[in-house]
């Protein structure tokens, strides 16, 4: 695997699409921090981390959907993009983060002082890797 954060909104992507009730993958610092902001932003359920016996921590992130019909549900994310990747890294400055989708999405971004959201990157006037956009 050459991208685990691709590798990881992917693997959300995907379970949302196969229409899982959550899915699993080996956890590392900057994941948790990913997915324990799309918690906060109301993009996914809940965010665990567990550790397995053989001692390795595992990453279970509960997915949210919205009931439309009695058959029907509609998953939370409708895109997850990866934008900076590991052979073309995106830098943007404060004055360059942009609104997702008109306010109803929102771009992470990886600053000096933590990964966060483009709105609260601006908010503290702070700039950084454009790691991906939510909506």
């Amino acid at each position: 695997m050459l991208d685990p954060i691709a590798d990881m909104l992917t693997r959300i992507r995907n379970a949302q699409l196969a229409g899982h009730s959550s899915v699993s993958m080996h956890a590392s610092k900057m994941k948790f921090v990913l997915a324990s902001i799309l918690e906060h932003e109301g993009f996914v359920g809940r965010v665990e981390k567990k550790t397995e016996e053989s001692g390795h921590e595992t990453l279970c992130v509960t997915l949210k959907y919205t009931q439309v019909s009695p058959t029907k549900k509609v998953p939370a994310i409708q895109e997850l993009t990866r934008v900076s990747k590991q052979g073309c890294r995106i830098y943007v400055k404060k004055s360059e983060i942009k609104k997702v989708k008109n306010g109803y999405g929102i771009a992470i971004v990886s600053t000096s002082q933590g990964v966060m959201t483009g709105t609260e990157a601006f908010r503290r006037g702070l700039g950084g890797e454009y790691i991906c956009r939510v909506w």
